[in-house]
């Protein structure tokens, strides 16, 4: 078991300016699984990879358990790391495989039978573990990466996109089983992935990162109830989050001419600032399709069974925008039908410098 720490870490590639991941402060609780996330360049594999050692801390510390192991090597730092690329020797079976590492340690022979049999029983592998990488399928394969890294029993997981390579429907059940399985296991796991659903859906936590630098890190809910800044609100969500540069409708910020329903405080937090420097963001959740507010054309409907995603193209500021809102699944708007959009649900208010704005 173990906790990790970064304290002011930086990395910068040689011949850039900006660092690729810049100033981290975070802190990962004993048995936490952490997510990494953030769009491509936003350093979320370069700060897994400085935690593991594969890339140079050029400025803070990187700690696991109050052990600074920053300029330790790899191999010292008690750590297994398992890769979207499954990494798995062919010539090698499924259980030859998994205690390889184990091997090249010099466990004895019984010991390493006995962990190797123990992540296959975990993994339900146990009828493969004679077969060959190439007669497994992708999440069969998955798993014996995921062997690889229990049998070595470290204080510390390193995901980076383990699931990248599966089809969607596989890549679903697999992050339940992932999930589950670090659960039980109650390993500190730091997991890296671009897609902001897995995130959410897999993590105790989940830290925010663009351009190397932490954005926010919180429980999956409350990012998605609560996001920081502009960039939190608009990453985290699908669909996205809506958002608007709001216009001055009457002392008060509005989108396509209507003024938007905000509570006195944040109305008052605002003050001093300029309303059309404002930007106010809304889910389609919270958003209906009604007999009054913001009036627009149907332009898509998205029908996915229990809901549909309805595309609004109304006039903002001068400038075409779509506004998408969810509707239920048997929707009786079509393309080309002319309605209005009324607020229905929280609104999220981000002032001149994109933080968010409360009470």
């Amino acid at each position: 078991m173990a906790e990790v720490r970064y304290q002011e870490a930086s990395r910068i590639y040689p011949g850039t300016e900006e660092p690729a991941v810049n100033q981290l402060n975070l802190d990962i609780g004993d048995g936490e699984l952490l997510v990494l996330v953030g769009p491509s360049g936003s350093g979320k594999s370069t700060a897994l990879r400085m935690l593991a050692g594969l890339e140079t801390v050029n400025m803070g510390s990187i700690w696991i358990n109050e052990v600074d192991v920053t300029l330790k090597p790899p191999q010292d730092r008690d750590i297994a790391m398992v890769f979207q690329n499954y990494a798995l020797y062919p010539s090698m079976t499924v259980g030859d495989n998994m205690g390889f590492a184990l091997k090249q340690q010099k466990v004895p022979k019984a010991e390493r039978a006995e962990r190797v049999a123990e992540a296959a029983r975990i993994l339900d592998l146990t009828e493969y573990l004679d077969r060959k990488p190439k007669n497994l399928s992708g999440g069969q394969r998955q798993r014996v990466a995921m062997g690889r890294a229990i049998v070595r029993q470290p204080q510390v997981f390193l995901m980076d996109e383990p699931l990248s390579n599966l089809d969607a429907k596989l890549r679903v059940q697999t992050r339940t089983e992932l999930a589950d399985l670090q659960a039980r296991l109650g390993v500190t796991t730091v997991y890296v992935t671009h897609d902001q659903v897995e995130a959410m859906t897999m993590g105790h936590r989940v830290a925010v990162l663009n351009f190397g630098v932490l954005q926010q890190v919180d429980a999956p809910k409350t990012l998605y109830a609560a996001p920081a800044n502009k960039f939190v609100a608009g990453f985290i969500g699908s669909p996205a989050m809506n958002l608007f540069d709001a216009e001055n409708v009457d002392g008060k910020p509005g989108i396509a001419g209507v003024a938007v329903p905000i509570n006195d405080a944040v109305a008052a937090a605002l003050k001093g600032q300029s309303l059309d420097k404002v930007s106010v963001g809304v889910r389609p959740e919270h958003l209906t399709l009604g007999t009054a507010g913001i009036e627009g054309e149907v332009t898509v409907v998205e029908e996915l069974g229990s809901e549909s995603f309805v595309h609004v193209r109304t006039d903002h500021r001068g400038e075409a925008t779509n506004i998408v809102v969810r509707d239920r699944g048997e929707t009786q708007t079509a393309r080309g039908d002319r309605v209005k959009i009324d607020f229905d649900g929280p609104l999220h208010v981000f002032g001149e410098d994109g933080q968010r704005v409360t009470a």
